[in-house]
């Protein structure tokens, strides 16, 4: 504890008459216990002073369990708590003074005349205990503080065990420091500390926890009655409960018989205020507590406080071992204010509400992000944060056919699983066409401009090997052939263009392009944690050269992952860690470095800006730099209303649909998924992932200035170094291919054209004028026919000739 405060000064006499007495005491209750037929010899005061002697003056510093309080980002709306011992410090002027009358009253009548031991009271008790009469232990509110402190300030099991077993060794220690402690507190000091240490039962611990449980009020509200009970209730708090027939029964004799006597009997209060207390009823039902993550104020910040609670046990700031983390968060007394939006977190369970039920086997699960700051400002599902009661279950049996088979239920609609952040067996779910971004990135940090073209075909064949059963798999070949969404999607396109129109075999070739270990590289930079054992064997250094699929999402991903992704985009490429804290303070008023995200230069601005840039055409906003030709969800940039990026995903057959769209102020990333069965059969859409996320984005933007995505600084990072295009018009076939490759640019054979050239010669190029160099171009076939319209011969009309042109 802190400092010690003198309370009084004695008389020299008194105090050694004092010490004699007590010496002499609990040299009898050493000397009764070891030697019973010596108690009354010389032994005894000898016994007494050597305890006495090997005891310190003064008790071990410490401080008891405290509740910690978690808070969304206004400091204000309280999330929840967390506590071993539902408990909270509380000083003397903020209870009512019946508490500390009726305390008095109740188990310590000597408290304020005593010098820490009742010493009549010692040796009543020790006569009738070694007489074998009914067990009395005569400690004083003083001796029990003491005994209570030196149970919080133990180190180890046997140090607790010593403080708070029944033995004279004990007793001696007890009274010791209860001496002591009086000459260095007052009254109110000792009963200050006291009442906020002792238990009251129903796990609460000190007067507030009591006063909130019981009568849900503060402490200094509590009515005579109220208080009366509370204290009756120390002595004994199991036998005492209100809320069992013989404690209600026990409780009632107690306060009505004893502890309200006893007040007027020492004056604290009148007989008229005592004939009324008894009138007070006496509660039979106590407020239920709410305790961690499970019991939220509202049941939809479930998940946001699971995320909060994951990341403070994995934060060795916190203690070495998750035992000492768990214990530190559950009795340190912290305030902790969390990055929970809980405005934006309401609008997003609504929009999710609108769309499907939490009965529905498929989840919806939103994560937004901070750009900057990695603050997670939102976590939504259509779940309910909640353990399934197994003896009254209300979870569908699994859609996973194998659990099914064995009985075993889904996590519909209540879970606590981590089902948007990751972690235990959530290692996340294939998003899809979202993880082209990082290709994207690859490239730009490759020098390849945003303006690099590449011929897309229906179907590639790449380089990079696959089994050959696989239905991917090239015919005759172990190649993967990738495809596009919906087949098609042939032609030139460039980054704005393959993006905005997620063309499959733009990208595979890309990343082949920049290598594929370089892409898996960027997405490590920016924060995807490869969960799942068999994508971090692929992410490796000795298998990520050939994960060609990665860059279409076959890697298990979580919402907040992919969130944070997309936000260090929007940071200029600033990765900062996803963080649920805004600041932790300590019970002493100290603010812990701790929470802050520790941001890293994931890649340069330019890179950032001008993926940013590309990524506004699959979401239907304009490129600041180049032309879109298409989007993938065109309705986010309407409803959202500001400068807007993002990209839609689908995996193989539909089994996923996810969106990612984000603002410089916040990024959201919905993912439509089956948590319990990813091999499922159904196909999810679109229709439902796309409105949650664009319309919480611009539920979160409404209102705000339109802030536009600055441009990069270096240009050619668009445009690159852009070459002419030599005019092949009417040259042969090999003589064009041969003229545009010296000229540096990818040559293809094109589709045939009406020209007037001759058949089979080049009828010009497909793009025509200016390209960036290295890029894609393709000729184009005559067919030998003029595309200009026959003019057939008509009967003149009669009459005069018209005049001729002028």
């Amino acid at each position: 504890m802190g400092s010690w405060i003198r309370r009084r000064d004695h008389n020299i006499f008194v105090n050694a008459f004092v010490f004699l007495i007590c010496g002499l005491i609990t040299g009898l209750v050493v000397a009764a216990a070891v030697f019973p037929f010596a108690a009354m010899s010389g032994l005894t005061l000898r016994a007494g002073e050597e305890a006495f002697a090997s005891l310190p003056s003064e008790l071990k510093a410490f401080k008891s369990p405290q509740i910690s309080r978690v808070y969304a980002a206004d400091n204000k709306t309280q999330l929840t708590q967390f506590y071993d011992e539902f408990r909270s410090d509380v000083p003397l002027k903020g209870m009512s003074k019946f508490v500390r009358d009726a305390m008095v009253a109740a188990e310590d009548r000597e408290f304020f005349t005593h010098n820490g031991v009742d010493l009549k009271g010692v040796a009543r008790a020790l006569v009738n205990n070694n007489q074998g009469g009914a067990k009395q232990g005569a400690s004083t509110i003083t001796m029990q503080w003491v005994r209570m402190s030196l149970a919080y300030s133990a180190t180890s099991p046997n140090d607790v065990l010593d403080a708070t077993k029944d033995t004279p060794k004990r007793k001696v220690t007890e009274i010791r420091y209860a001496m002591e402690l009086e000459k260095q507190l007052t009254k109110d000091q000792i009963l200050e500390r006291y009442l906020n240490i002792v238990p009251f039962g129903k796990q609460t611990y000190g007067i507030f926890a009591a006063s909130r449980v019981y009568f849900n009020k503060a402490p200094k509200d509590l009515t005579l009655g109220e208080a009366a009970m509370l204290a009756g209730i120390v002595r004994a708090p199991s036998g005492y409960d209100p809320t069992t027939s013989d404690g209600y029964a026990e409780i009632k004799q107690r306060r009505d018989n004893y502890v309200i006597p006893g007040m007027v009997e020492m004056g604290f209060i009148t007989q008229a205020q005592a004939d009324k207390a008894i009138k007070e009823p006496i509660p039979r039902k106590v407020r239920p507590v709410s305790n961690g993550c499970v019991s939220v104020a509202k049941n939809n910040w479930g998940f946001f406080c699971d995320y909060f609670y994951r990341w403070w046990m994995d934060r060795e700031e916190f203690g070495a071992t998750p035992y000492d983390r768990a214990r530190r968060l559950k009795s340190g007394g912290y305030r902790i204010t969390t990055t929970l939006d809980v405005k934006a977190q309401k609008n997003a369970r609504d929009r999710i509400a609108d769309l499907i039920s939490e009965g529905n086997k498929n989840a919806l699960l939103l994560a937004a992000v901070q750009p900057g700051t990695g603050k997670v400002r939102l976590l939504a599902a259509n779940r309910k944060f909640k353990l399934d009661d197994p003896d009254n279950p209300q979870n569908k049996i699994s859609s996973d056919p194998a659990k099914a088979r064995k009985g075993i239920r889904g996590s519909y609609p209540n879970t606590t699983n981590p089902l948007l952040s990751g972690g235990g067996d959530i290692t996340g779910y294939q998003a899809g066409s979202v993880m082209k971004i990082f290709t994207l990135v690859a490239a730009l940090e490759k020098k390849l401009p945003l303006a690099y073209t590449i011929k897309a075909e229906k179907r590639y064949e790449s380089k990079y090997i696959i089994n050959r059963n696989n239905p991917s798999a090239c015919r005759g070949t172990h190649f993967w052939c990738p495809s596009n969404s919906g087949g098609g999607g042939e032609g030139i396109y460039n980054m704005w263009t393959g993006f905005g129109n997620s063309i499959n075999t733009y990208f595979v070739p890309l990343e082949e392009r920049v290598g594929a270990e370089n892409v898996v590289g960027v997405a490590k930079r920016f924060g995807i944690q490869f969960r799942a054992a068999k994508d971090a064997e692929f992410a490796s250094p000795g298998y990520a050269h050939q994960w060609g699929a990665f860059t279409l999402g076959v890697s298990a991903t979580t919402p907040l992952d992919m969130a944070n992704a997309y936000a260090t985009l929007a940071a200029d490429g600033k990765y900062c860690p996803p963080t649920p804290i805004e600041q932790i303070v300590t019970r002493d008023g100290d603010k812990l470095d701790v929470g802050r995200s520790l941001c890293t230069q994931a890649t340069s601005p330019d890179v950032a800006r001008a993926a940013v840039d590309a990524a506004r055409c699959p979401v239907g906003d304009s490129a600041l730099l180049g032309n879109c030709g298409g989007s993938t969800a065109p309705d986010t940039r309407w409803v959202v209303g500001h400068p807007v990026f993002g990209k839609t995903g689908t995996t193989d057959k539909d089994k996923t649909a996810s969106l990612v769209a984000g603002t410089t102020s916040l990024v959201v990333a919905g993912y439509l998924v089956n948590p319990d069965y990813q091999n499922h059969k159904d196909r999810l859409r679109h229709a439902q992932v796309n409105p949650a996320v664009y319309r919480t984005l611009g539920d979160y933007m409404d209102g705000k200035p339109r802030v536009q995505f600055k441009r990069p600084e270096n240009r050619k990072i668009a445009y690159g170094e852009r070459r002419y295009i030599p005019d092949v018009e009417c040259d042969t076939l090999s003589r064009a291919r041969t003229r545009l490759e010296r000229a540096g640019f990818s040559v293809d054979i094109g589709r045939e054209v009406d020209s007037e050239c001759p058949e089979g010669t080049a009828a010009g190029t497909d793009p025509s004028g200016r390209t960036v160099k290295n890029g894609a171009v393709t000729i184009e076939v005559s067919n030998g026919k003029s595309d200009e319209p026959e003019i057939t011969p008509s009967t003149p009309p009669s009459g005069p000739a018209p005049n001729p042109p002028r």
